[in-house]
């Protein structure tokens, strides 16, 4: 009945947009908020602890760990970015957003999915030379140069997100503003313009298929070299010790871009699908990875794990 009532609003700045929690369970959305609460908490308290450990301790300050720290950082901008509408949503049933502040956050949530996206393939890179090359590896991968690094992939997150919020203020909104999450994304918000969306979807079309494929193929070849390199070893147990190095990192890639892709796809071509799997694929598109990332490389690193036992 709320989202019947939603009136139909021809001015862009007095348009409200109506979040979407999971449909049909309205009900219990108190209920569902408890495990989104338990996914926030734990998973501040992850990358916190693995930026406050890398932090304290000399002996992680090391391109791998160095990179592992700005994954914590991007991960913890997701979370910001997306806790108070979702939480907003569900545990007070706060539906309404304005232009302004979806237009806000969306832009964040793009930038720091593509920043995320960046130091992945910056991470892939440091095995690659960790490997392949590894007495060069102090020498190629300095500090100067990975904050060189860190700051290209910043820029660039934000660079390619800045015209999503002008894109979509520029149309009038006049059908029924209702998103289908809770949160805003750009290619949800353009559907609901009452305009010509040919150029935001080109846009945003680009956008996917450029990060994507200029992110996902380097990082594909990476491991390509790897296990050329890696199958040159004589040793089977130096062949083992270096591809386990590559598990933490291949699990974050997965993590990542397998709901990214999944859920770029139903938004432009699975009209027909389900909307519970475009719902359940959103979350695990932005919460997942930052809940996993830490477990996953705090377990695979003995390193980090000593680190992390020594200091709790």
């Amino acid at each position: 009945m709320y989202i019947m009532s939603a009136v139909n609003d021809t001015k862009l700045n007095s348009a409200m947009f109506l979040l979407t929690g999971i449909t049909g369970q309205e009900d219990i959305h108190l209920w569902i908020s408890i495990p989104f609460c338990f996914i926030y908490v734990f998973s501040i308290l992850g990358n916190s602890t693995i930026l406050f450990i890398i932090k304290i301790d000399p002996s992680l300050h090391e391109p791998m760990y160095i990179f592992l720290s700005m994954l914590a950082v991007t991960d913890l901008g997701l979370l910001i970015s997306t806790i108070p509408t979702i939480l907003g949503m569900y545990l007070f049933n706060s539906r309404e957003i304005s232009l302004d502040s979806c237009f806000a956050q969306l832009f964040f949530i793009h930038s720091f999915a593509i920043i995320e996206s960046s130091i992945l393939l910056l991470m892939a890179f440091d095995r690659f030379v960790a490997i392949s090359n590894p007495l060069r590896y102090a020498s190629i991968l300095t500090l100067p140069r990975i904050f060189k690094m860190g700051l290209v992939c910043v820029l660039r997150g934000v660079a390619v997100s800045f015209p999503f919020p002008f894109l979509l203020k520029r149309f009038q909104y006049c059908r029924v503003n209702v998103l289908s999450h809770s949160y805003c994304l750009h290619q949800d918000v353009m559907k609901l313009a009452c305009s010509d969306i040919t150029v935001n979807y080109i846009y945003g079309l680009f956008l996917t298929a450029s990060t994507v494929g200029f992110d996902l193929l380097p990082i594909f070849l990476s491991y390509v070299m790897i296990l050329k390199t890696v199958l040159s070893v004589a040793s089977h147990t130096e062949c083992l010790r270096a591809l386990n190095t590559c598990v933490s990192h291949l699990c974050a890639v997965l993590l990542f871009y397998t709901p990214d892709i999944g859920l770029a796809l139903i938004h432009r071509l699975g009209k027909g699908s389900s909307p519970l799997l475009q719902i359940v694929l959103g979350y695990i598109y932005l919460l997942v990875p930052p809940l996993m990332n830490p477990i996953v490389y705090s377990v695979n690193s003995k390193h980090l794990r000593g680190r992390i036992i020594r200091v709790f």
